[in-house]
């Protein structure tokens, strides 16, 4: 289900907002309760981050105080989320600074979500994404992972940087897949062991989702 589609969605919520800090939690609770009513909890976690990073981007970069929309929308096996706003300025996704805010809030969506965009709408903008329903504990540790890529590669500073995004995310996660076995076997432990117990523990999650 690629691109900013207009198909018809097997159920959809509209949930108007004020870009306040302080509506975030509203949102995600709200989100949490629908999909509790569609059946679809398993993917609640996920999307809950995901809402949150959409919402605090808006008050971030559109400004405190504007009127923008949550669209939450279930198509078979695909929840969509659409967060919609009157600035017709779409967002870059870019390699930050550790110190700065702008340009890391995408980075989120595009890490955890199968698909993502932003589109330009006839009153402002919406920045949509999209994961599947049965998202589960893979989608928990791809949040994880992304948190702990985020973290090493701020502490790596400048050394890591300039390759492009998802190059650049790609050469971190090998850069600290190294470091922990550097750190296993600095306890006594063999390297080797690790990655094939932390494989097992991947193809049992992965037969299972």
């Amino acid at each position: 289900m690629s691109g900013y589609d207009v198909t018809e969605p097997r159920l959809r919520c509209v949930l108007p907002f004020e870009a306040a800090l302080a509506e975030v939690p509203l949102l995600r609770r709200a989100t949490a309760q629908q999909l509790a009513r569609w059946g679809v909890s398993a993917a609640a976690d996920e999307a809950e981050l995901l809402v949150t990073e959409l919402a605090t981007n808006v008050v971030k970069h559109v400004g405190e105080g504007t009127a923008a929309t949550l669209i939450l929308e279930w198509r078979d096996a695909w929840l969509r989320f659409e967060v919609h706003d009157k600035s017709r300025v779409l967002p870059l996704l870019k390699s930050a600074a550790c110190d700065e805010e702008c340009g890391r809030g995408l980075h989120l969506p595009a890490a955890l979500a199968v698909d993502w965009g932003t589109v330009l709408t006839a009153a402002g903008k919406a920045v949509w994404c999209e994961i599947p329903v049965r998202a589960g504990q893979a989608g928990r540790r791809m949040g994880r992972a992304v948190a702990a890529l985020e973290n090493y590669l701020d502490s790596a500073g400048s050394a890591l940087r300039g390759r492009g995004r998802r190059a650049e995310l790609d050469e971190t996660a090998i850069e600290l897949i190294a470091d922990l076995l550097h750190w296993t076997a600095s306890r006594g432990h063999d390297p080797d062991d690790i990655l094939d117990r932390a494989q097992m523990h991947y193809e049992a999650e992965a037969g299972a989702a």
